[in-house]
């Protein structure tokens, strides 16, 4: 990653200059006579640039692979080398070419995030598969290190690979539903680190373990090759809600609590509004050939319109094209009564539905059947990126908990639509949608918006 960083900012900042001007390096100033060889300023500029890189640990372990700390520590140093340069010519009066200066930063912080995105897509991949991982044992109750353990598995990408579990009673055997075995109790930690080959212990729940025990393991690990994480008993908490503040040795966990007002709000409605409209702009095309492919392809109306359940609980008339035949409700009670693999408790679906059309099929599969809800944007009711919009007989079996969805405004995509769509289980709908809604923001939407173009690409779970 080092040499390819190197190899980004060699390539940026010297085909700038040879781009802004010329190959010729020695130019004048506009001041006075004083000549300024760009080549030099060029390798002074590289240089500074992959320090402020190490300096601000971009390319550490713990930030490489998963999250948005990586890409900002990227973006943090680079304008802070663009501040040094330009208090730099300030003072000593030295008048740099601006085009070199304004082209070269934010086309070199592009091409930067560009580089460790690849990256990221290679480590992720290998991570997958085991390598580039931290050897975890988990160290906890049965129940604590079970839940700690899913949560892991579900995300590969951040580098932790459980191999063993000491727990409170340290029972023989594997970790009910897993292949992870049990290395005895709290006592054989050490035996268990050496048994399993772990090299990372993960303290699941801290009431089986007193701080002086835990203490006193941190000291037993051999420094630099033996690490030691523990886990709060916190789930579904995005990193910008946590803050850590020490007091007196005590490392005490700050979790703002989410809000749904002020500027933030407002920028995502103004966010909406322009993407919104520029989309159906855009899109104007698109919009006259599908209604044309829907009303020529099967008898009734080119959209479908059906009552959805919003902010507040409000109900709101969503709009679609019609992908279905147009009796499609009526037939919904026969179909429910079948098997099928698809769906869960509370969403219908079907793999195989017999009520989509041969158009609607192919709208389904890219999502064209939704590109009229940004209608439903610009009026208000729904957002970009949000929580899928229920039904009101779907409404009617939530438990409490699920009811804080209807906090925000639901969304044309979200975390459900990047992460399976139809495949997901309902825990797992409920989870995605529970957890944008507590840790919302304009770049976690910037995100899932990407996400979505690779999700309908790929066509995964869509029916």
């Amino acid at each position: 990653m080092l040499f390819t960083d190197l190899l980004v900012l060699i390539w940026v900042v010297f085909g700038v200059q040879i781009a802004w001007l010329g190959f010729d390096s020695n130019l004048a100033t506009n001041t006075n006579d004083l000549r300024l060889n760009y080549t030099g300023i060029s390798i002074i500029v590289i240089l500074l640039w992959l320090g402020a890189l190490a300096v601000f640990d971009t390319r550490g372990a713990r930030v490489l692979g998963v999250g948005s700390t990586e890409y900002r520590l990227v973006a943090d140093s680079s304008v802070r080398v663009f501040g040094i340069l330009a208090i730099a010519a300030f003072l000593f009066h030295i008048e740099l070419a601006r085009g070199y200066v304004l082209i070269a930063f934010p086309v070199g912080i592009l091409f930067l995030l560009l580089s460790r995105w690849m990256w990221r897509q290679w480590l992720v991949a290998q991570r997958r598969s085991g390598r580039y991982s931290a050897k975890v044992l988990l160290v906890g109750s049965l129940a604590s290190v079970r839940h700690i353990a899913g949560e892991l598995a579900r995300t590969p990408e951040a580098g932790y690979r459980v191999l063993g579990a000491s727990v409170a009673k340290g029972e023989a055997g594997t970790l009910p539903g897993t292949d992870i075995r049990i290395y005895g109790a709290f006592d054989d930690i050490l035996v268990a680190l050496e048994q399993s080959g772990a090299d990372t212990v993960v303290i699941t729940s801290a009431d089986d373990l007193p701080p002086e025990r835990v203490r006193e393991l941190s000291w037993s690990l051999e420094p630099g090759k033996q690490h030691l994480v523990v886990a709060p008993s916190l789930t579904d908490i995005g990193g910008p809600r946590i803050h850590t503040r020490p007091v007196q040795g005590l490392p005490l966990i700050h979790v703002e609590t989410p809000t749904y007002e002020g500027r933030k709000l407002y920028a995502k409605r103004a966010f909406d509004v322009v993407a919104a409209g520029f989309l159906i702009i855009l899109l104007s095309p698109l919009f006259l050939v599908l209604t044309l492919a829907v009303k020529l392809s099967s008898p009734g109306p080119a959209l479908f319109r059906q009552e959805r359940v919003g902010l507040k609980g409000e109900a709101f008339r969503m709009v679609k094209f019609r992908s279905m035949v147009v009796d499609a409700e009526a037939r919904l009670q026969e179909l429910s009564a079948l098997d099928r693999a698809q769906g869960n408790p509370v969403l219908f679906k079907m793999k195989d539905d017999p009520r989509v059309t041969r158009v609607g099929s192919v709208m389904r599969r890219f999502s064209f059947d939704e590109l009229p809800q940004l209608f439903n944007v610009l009026s208000g009711e729904m957002s970009l990126v949000g929580p899928r919009p229920p039904l009101q007989r779907e409404v009617s079996g939530y438990d409490v908990r699920v009811h804080r969805r209807f906090l925000v405004k639901p969304g044309i995509t979200g975390l459900w639509q990047v992460s399976g769509r139809s495949d997901l289980s309902w825990d797992d709908s409920v989870r995605l949608d529970l957890y944008y809604v507590e840790n919302w923001s304009i770049t976690v939407d910037l995100v899932i918006l990407w996400r979505t173009i690779r999700a309908v690409v790929r066509s995964d779970g869509a029916y």
